[in-house]
């Protein structure tokens, strides 16, 4: 069995069987990976809107594989899906698929990863650019109040995943010429655990006298948490990034997971639903729709303890 036809068949199991409610709309996910809590947020929030709203909606899981996200795409427009919602890896190459729902006449809302100009309806999630930069000036402002006015940072960041190279860009923008900062190195954690952690690790033997880690997304931020901790360096490097866990909560707590961009992935998954859901029954939608972030601290980090517990 080829694994474009693998990933097709699983996409249409995942439809069986929908067809009961003939007045239901169906929409369909097309997620990354179901092992981020992030990813695992955002489909509560897509299925609690289903919920609300009487559809049905099935939820893709891609395994990181971004030719798996082109064949159930392609899979739900066979099947006649109502709407499609993508969580991109590939923000570039997923557009083929993109266009094919749109002339199929299947509307498409892009998810967090930022899709390219094309024919999908919308785009739902944080300006990643701009939150990036807010923690940039974080950082310099913290390292001017707290750090003597010099540090040396290093970033865990994911070299194959669009948007978290728009969140990396967007920091070292703002921190570029920063008088007091010195970069070490990127390193790439590829978005996944195991590997995540294998940079984290390097980066801080490499450069023993680091002071700053700057993690591009979940998997990076928990690598860069489990290092520190390994090393044994949780009183000389803090640690800033983005997608809270509990393990990012006991960092604050312990003083030295400095601050976190939180975004909300449950409003996404349910505003694209809900979008998609007013597109196919008759309605519009604004072609970028904002989740706002917010950065977590030990001020604030009370007020997010309940998501975990």
């Amino acid at each position: 069995m080829t694994k474009t036809f693998k990933t097709a068949l699983m996409a249409a199991t995942a439809l069986a069987g929908l067809g009961t409610a003939a007045s239901a709309e169906t929409y369909a996910l097309v997620q990354i990976n179901q092992q981020a809590l992030f990813f695992n947020l955002m489909n509560e929030g897509a299925q609690a809107k289903a919920d609300e709203l009487g559809d049905e909606l099935v939820i893709f899981n891609a395994n990181n594989d971004p030719a798996a996200q082109d064949s159930a795409i392609e899979t739900y427009i066979q099947q006649g899906v109502d709407g499609i919602a993508v969580v991109a890896i590939d923000t570039n190459g997923i557009m083929s698929a993109v266009e094919q729902a749109a002339e199929a006449g299947i509307s498409v809302v892009g998810i967090d990863a930022v899709l390219p100009e094309g024919p999908h309806a919308a785009q739902v999630g944080v300006d990643n650019a701009q939150a990036g930069a807010m923690m940039g000036e974080y950082f310099v402002e913290h390292m001017n109040e707290e750090m003597g006015g010099t540090a040396k940072i290093g970033i865990v960041g994911a070299l194959n995943s669009t948007i978290q190279n728009i969140r990396q860009q967007g920091f070292t923008d703002a921190i570029e010429g920063a008088e007091g900062v010195e970069m070490a190195t990127v390193v790439d954690g590829q978005n996944v655990q195991d590997l995540a952690l294998a940079a984290a690790e390097n980066l801080i033997t490499a450069n023993p006298d680091l002071d700053a880690i700057y993690a591009t997304g979940e998997p990076a931020l928990l690598s860069a948490i489990a290092a520190v901790e390994s090393q044994g360096r949780q009183e000389d490097i803090k640690v800033f990034g983005w997608d809270l866990t509990q393990q990012a909560i006991d960092g604050i707590d312990a003083g030295y997971v400095q601050a976190v961009i939180q975004q909300d992935p449950r409003e996404m998954g349910s505003t694209a639903i809900g979008i998609l859901d007013d597109l196919a029954t008759g309605g519009s939608t604004e072609p970028n729709v904002s989740v706002p972030v917010t950065i977590v601290t030990s001020e604030n980090v009370d007020e997010f303890r309940s998501i975990f517990e």
